[in-house]
């Protein structure tokens, strides 16, 4: 039979492949979309969508006790069962709208797009071989490939792993029912969702083993801070500086051990979760045959702009190893795309990526923070804001977090970061990381009128502070605001009325 052509074929059916084969579309370009498992990957399946719709459950579930709780009520809860009922159902309605999709487009777009389940490997950089589950196998002949295969969790070797005592993300929501304890190995952001999640439904016993001195080490001290000491006011013990000695699978639950500055100890607890992180799936699909390179760590793969050494292959998404967020990979993928068939020369630029963290508060981040200008001795100007003073936290009853925008140190105050931590911190950022991109100061934002009441207002009030306009001066409310320069690691406050 004679091989099938295609103007570009992709390699993962994920965030980013899917991004990459609906914006060839765009183009009036063949595609051919290829996926072995489920469309959607890990952006539906055993990841964002389904962590964080059991972060907002749980989210809920707290914020009812906090307010039954403390008058007398008995504590609310919600079984297992109805939130594996609730993933379910979030799982189904979007795996249901990439079906339809995809369905609708092999009828309405036959002659664009074609969806092949199975596996596909690169025999030559112009020709994809695909595997059916049944054995069967064809090829495809291309002018472009797009590799977007996606990642897993990462794992120990000296970890036993079977998914249903010791887990990774993979095996989390599989469970009977909840676990009265669970350890996490790690303390970055997917072990502290995990942590805020299981605390927050109140019944499981959470014990976090995190390797530094403090909980997510990348961010600033305040921010970790907060949600260090909330996640210990729900009852998650941190074991701060420890070493995991070993972990094994003891009569049916988890033993572990345990070194905090040469102290030893050994704890019991019914599960495991590791998050520590996640490899790009990057075997078995040609890349050593074809001698694309790897990148630096060499555990995923090298690219330029998303071009690898290869010209006509691109990578995209987790397998590129670059930053691995759903909204990365589909930016990643639709600039690819435009690469090849829009001949566009701007380069992807990763200075203004917004993300969430979806701990307890909630914590928004877009471009650098304290800790990186410190690291890079970078002359910055700072300046924070307590929600305490923001109306719509008061209006919630939500007053703990605060706002902090970074600008360049001189008079045009180039915005280069923000974090906001606290109720809504997401709703914060993208006027912000548009002004980054833009490479503009805040005379912009300072002009922008907010709706008011809402949490984006702490953005106005923190470009006043800098343009000494606001309406709290921080001279004299300095519990609640600060403003400051950051030059040579040393904090200089800033004369302000």
């Amino acid at each position: 039979m004679e091989n099938a052509k295609y103007d570009v074929v992709v390699l993962g059916g994920g965030p980013a492949g899917y991004a990459a084969a609906m914006r060839a579309i765009d183009f009036g370009k063949r595609v051919c979309l290829i996926e072995r498992g489920k469309i959607g990957g890990a952006g539906v399946y055993h990841g964002a969508l389904s962590s964080k719709t059991m972060w907002e459950l749980a989210q809920r579930v707290k914020n009812v006790n906090e307010a039954i709780v403390s008058v007398g009520r008995k504590q609310f809860e919600v079984s297992w069962e109805e939130v594996k009922k609730t993933l379910g159902e979030a799982i189904f309605e979007r795996r249901f709208q990439y079906s339809c999709h995809i369905k609708l487009l092999m009828t309405e777009r036959k002659d664009l797009f074609t969806y092949h389940r199975g596996h596909g490997k690169m025999l030559t950089p112009h020709q994809v071989e695909i595997t059916r589950e049944t054995g069967e196998k064809f090829c495809v002949d291309t002018d472009y490939i797009i590799l977007a295969t996606g990642s897993r969790p990462n794992k120990m070797a000296s970890i036993p792993v079977d998914e249903k005592i010791i887990m990774t993300s993979d095996g989390i929501e599989e469970m009977p029912d909840y676990p009265k304890s669970l350890v996490i190995v790690g303390a970055g952001v997917i072990g502290c969702e995990y942590a805020t999640i299981f605390s927050n439904f109140g019944k499981t016993k959470v014990y976090l083993i995190d390797r530094a001195d403090e909980i997510l080490p990348f961010e600033d001290d305040d921010i970790t801070k907060i949600v260090s000491d909330n996640l210990e006011k729900h009852g998650v013990t941190i074991h701060h500086s420890a070493q995991l000695v070993r972990m094994e699978i003891v009569d049916g639950e988890v033993e572990y051990e345990i070194d905090c500055n040469g102290k030893k100890e050994i704890i019991r607890v019914e599960k495991a979760l590791l998050a520590i992180g996640r490899l790009p799936n990057i075997q078995n699909i040609g890349m050593e045959e074809l001698g694309i390179k790897l990148g630096r760590t060499n555990k995923h793969i090298g690219d330029d702009d998303t071009q690898t050494n290869i010209p006509n292959i691109y990578a995209v998404g987790d397998c590129s190893g670059r930053i691995m967020l759903v909204n990365m990979g589909e930016i990643e993928a639709r600039h690819a795309i435009e690469k090849i068939f829009d001949n566009k020369v701007e380069r992807l630029s990763y200075d203004n990526i917004c993300t969430i963290m979806f701990l307890d508060p909630e914590v928004a981040a877009v471009g650098v923070n304290e800790k990186h200008c410190i690291k890079n001795n970078i002359p910055v100007k700072i300046v924070k804001l307590d929600y305490s003073v923001i109306t719509r936290a008061i209006a919630m009853r939500k007053t703990e977090g605060f706002f902090k925008i970074i600008v360049t140190n001189d008079n045009e105050m180039k915005i280069l970061g923000m974090r906001v931590v606290g109720e809504h911190a997401s709703t914060a950022i993208q006027g912000v990381a548009l002004l980054i991109k833009m490479d503009k100061g805040i005379a912009e934002l300072s002009e922008l009128i907010h709706p008011h009441p809402s949490i984006v207002e702490g953005v106005q009030e923190c470009v006043r502070m800098l343009l000494n306009r606001s309406i709290f001066k921080s001279s004299v409310f300095k519990d609640k605001l600060a403003c400051y320069s950051l030059v040579d690691g040393v904090k200089t406050p800033l004369q302000r009325l």
